[in-house]
């Protein structure tokens, strides 16, 4: 377990030298720092005697190794639109973020086990031809499309058009997709549980849940229809190896086989994938958030984009790849712990 954590820290490093490598060279290319900084009113003397005094006009590498001190120490430069730490700024937005993935990993989780371990079992049955058919078109539509139809069809004081409405067939049907659920599509709403430092949380509050709902199932459409696909195809073939021949052989009961012996094996390669789409969905909230108005890290990193702040940036790039490392080290530990016949260190027990 040491030299496992010893090796995957030092990885970890190597990748966040590569990220801020990556991420500091950017921003050249994202617009001149001085223009969100003073505007277009100071002359091009005072310009230039501001870039020598943030050293703007430095080499390259020194300006680097001076941003990689700094970042060390926990300082990733100011936000120019906010007028404060950028660090502070995406913890102010990380907690609307990791609610809304969480949301959407419980939804993924309770839904593509139950579905993909049926599919697998049973899969001639119409009911796993119906679910494998809606999975293609689940995979096929962008999130920011389901995001408008949930949208259409369940928000608050939305009305469907999308027949003509002068005739008397499209107006049954515009009234027959026009809901009145209720559902909340702007915004975490007003109703917020504070639990410490900057963390507000919807969680505990109906209107909180309420605001969650569409955003989660919209973040959840991505990856549902690959982890249903994902855990079928991997239980149909571990219910042909030789080792669950051998357990019907013995007269093992078909919910023993399935559920103890089939589905532990099944969800090893499950694991392993869900923990990189987890870091994934925090990139992916990008376009939920920015439908649905949510105020996290995806709608922050677009506005900062709009308004080239380029330390918001910079920060957010760092702290998406630190989710990455974090999760994929967090995925190796339960890999091993669900499957103790495999080191950590990658050699057969």
């Amino acid at each position: 377990m040491l030299a496992f954590l010893v090796q995957r820290i030092s990885q970890a490093l190597l990748v966040m030298f590569v990220i801020s490598i990556i991420a500091f060279a950017i921003q050249d290319g994202l617009g001149d720092p001085l223009q969100e900084m003073v505007g277009m009113s100071v002359s091009a003397e005072e310009r230039e005697a501001i870039r020598e005094e943030l050293g703007l006009n430095d080499p390259f590498l020194v300006q680097y190794l001076r941003f990689a001190g700094n970042a060390i120490q926990g300082d990733l430069g100011n936000s120019y639109f906010y007028s404060k730490p950028a660090l502070e700024v995406i913890a102010e937005h990380l907690p609307a973020t990791l609610e809304l993935v969480i949301g959407a990993s419980l939804i993924i989780i309770f839904l593509s086990v139950p579905i993909g371990v049926y599919a697998a079992i049973r899969p001639q049955a119409w009911l796993s031809k119906f679910f494998m058919g809606v999975s293609t078109v689940g995979i096929s539509i962008p999130v920011f499309l389901t995001a408008i139809v949930l949208i259409q069809l369940f928000s608050i004081g939305v009305t469907v058009n999308w027949f003509p409405a002068d005739t008397g067939w499209g107006q049954w049907l515009n009234d027959f997709f026009t809901t009145e659920g209720g559902l909340p599509s702007y915004g975490r709403g007003d109703d917020l549980v504070h639990l410490f430092g900057t963390w507000e949380s919807g969680l505990f509050t109906s209107e909180g849940l309420a605001h969650l709902v569409l955003p989660c199932v919209s973040l959840a459409s991505i990856m549902l229809p690959l982890f249903i696909r994902l855990i079928r195809a991997e239980m149909m073939e571990v219910l042909q190896s030789d080792y669950i021949r051998y357990a019907r052989a013995k007269g093992l009961s078909a919910g023993r086989i399935n559920f103890l012996h089939a589905l532990k094996n099944t969800m090893l390669p499950v694991i392993t994938v869900g923990g990189v789409q987890i870091g994934i969905m925090v990139a992916y909230t990008i376009l939920t958030e920015t439908v649905f108005q949510w105020p996290g890290l995806g709608l922050m990193f677009l506005e900062a984009i709009t308004r080239s702040d380029i330390p918001l940036i910079v920060a957010y790039l760092m702290v998406v790849g630190l989710i990455f490392v974090v999760t994929n080290t967090l995925v190796d530990l339960i890999y091993g712990l669900v499957n103790p016949t495999v080191k950590l260190t990658g050699k057969k027990a």
